[in-house]
């Protein structure tokens, strides 16, 4: 392995942090430190940053309350499919926007309803997302994980910008999703 190679790469494509393994309370918590001591350090408009932190946090959470438990793996399709992760936070290269990406496997069979969601989601404009937060917000109906549904929402009103994401099918039964905002 070319360390400085992949040093040299993080460099050019402003990487401020990245992680690739299994997502725990633990490391989230020291994530948020870390960002936030450099967040200390950039001499960006605090509410710039302020709004950037509170999307990576819902970023986030959202990999880690929504990653599948992928220990039911048994076929040598599905042999590489485990419950790890990757993040990667950076800057965009005018050094004024900061962006988040998010990679973690599903189950297939949850790629379309979170497709359609965020679909639903990057087709509305910022009044349309508020009201529809309010809306979500106000009802009793949870999602199977235990939420409102709230934090692909808030990712899409806090950013200012559209939801990208990617299904890569894995095998019949797995895909890799991945989620990436640019916070203005």
């Amino acid at each position: 392995m070319d360390i400085y190679n992949i040093y040299r790469n993080m460099e050019k494509d402003n990487i401020i942090l990245s992680f690739k393994g299994d997502i725990t309370k633990d490391l989230l918590s020291s994530v948020y430190q870390i960002i936030e001591v450099r967040l200390e350090n950039d001499h960006q408009d605090p509410k710039r940053k302020k709004k950037f932190f509170h999307v990576l946090v819902e970023c986030l959470q959202n990999m880690y309350h929504h990653m599948e438990s992928l220990q039911t793996a048994n076929t040598a399709d599905d042999a590489e499919i485990n419950s790890s992760a990757i993040f990667v936070i950076g800057r965009t290269g005018d050094q004024h926007n900061y962006s988040i990406t998010t990679g973690n496997f599903l189950h297939t069979d949850s790629a379309d309803s979170l497709k359609e969601k965020i679909d639903v989601i990057n087709n509305m404009n910022a009044v349309e997302l508020k009201a529809y937060y309010l809306e979500r917000l106000g009802s009793t109906e949870l999602s199977e994980k235990g939420g409102a549904g709230l934090g692909i929402i808030e990712i899409a009103r806090k950013s200012g910008n559209k939801i990208g994401y990617d299904f890569k099918p894995i095998s019949d039964k797995f895909s890799f999703f991945t989620l990436s905002v640019t916070v203005n």
